[in-house]
């Protein structure tokens, strides 16, 4: 999406948040402040930055391309989410203040009010029950990719990772419609997020060494083409 359509979603979405707050939506009681928690956001964050087009391409050359593995014995179990990160606030927890807009916790470290930006189909959610926290490659996707032979703990650090663009704040009916899909079977709505969400994609499973299927690869592939041209990307059109 381009920045200025962003920027007048959001001033409208900050306009609806404040008619809430006076309507009396939501009660002083309900707008602690604790100081386990980082303070309240008051602009948009976003998930960690992936890298550039050319390196993620790069990446995607060195992913190993393998049929997708099986899936018996899988279980989301096995993947010990929503890990507590400080305080009493969980991995959604923190996911929900980083990538909201004035997000107000109660003493409990849940989001009471807020505004959300779903990337994947330009919707802007009033409620945190309206959002989802996508892990960008699925955990019963990794299970197929090679995640069936890591240990427990490896598995918890996928599955809570902060670091890498791996969870990110989307509508809830956009992460059902994804569920374990690859790109080459779902990708965004939105098709001017697709060079973020190739370039996420595919670090990802850059970083944990994760397999990709040869339909997958194509369309990553693919995706990369909606990316900004950069200098390499230009001098090697330039050539042909």
């Amino acid at each position: 999406m381009r920045g200025w359509r962003k920027g007048v979603l959001w001033a409208r979405a900050v306009g609806l948040g404040l008619a809430v707050v006076a309507a009396g939506a939501v009660t002083p009681a309900a707008a602690v402040s604790t100081t386990s928690t980082p303070p309240a956001t008051s602009s948009p964050a976003r998930l960690p930055e992936p890298p550039d087009a050319d390196t993620a391409r790069k990446e995607l050359q060195d992913l190993e391309v393998a049929p997708p593995g099986s899936m018996a014995g899988y279980s989301r179990d096995k993947f010990p989410h929503w890990a507590r990160q400080y305080g009493q606030c969980d991995t959604r927890e923190v996911v929900l203040a980083r990538d909201g807009q004035d997000v107000v916790r109660d003493d409990v470290c849940r989001a009471v009010s807020g505004l959300w930006y779903s990337p994947y189909d330009e919707r802007i959610l009033t409620s945190a029950s309206q959002v989802d926290i996508d892990h960008m490659v699925p955990l019963a996707n990794a299970w197929r990719s090679g995640a069936d032979e890591w240990d427990t703990a490896k598995r918890r650090q996928f599955a809570n990772d902060l670091s890498n663009p791996q969870l990110i704040a989307v509508s809830a009916s956009s992460n059902r419609a994804k569920g374990d899909q690859s790109p080459d079977q779902w990708a965004p709505p939105n098709r001017g997020y697709w060079c973020t969400y190739a370039r996420a994609w595919t670090h990802v499973k850059y970083v944990y060494d994760l397999t990709v299927t040869e339909p997958e690869r194509d369309t990553l592939d693919a995706m990369f083409d909606t990316c900004p041209d950069t200098p390499a990307q230009s001098a090697s059109a330039r050539a042909r």
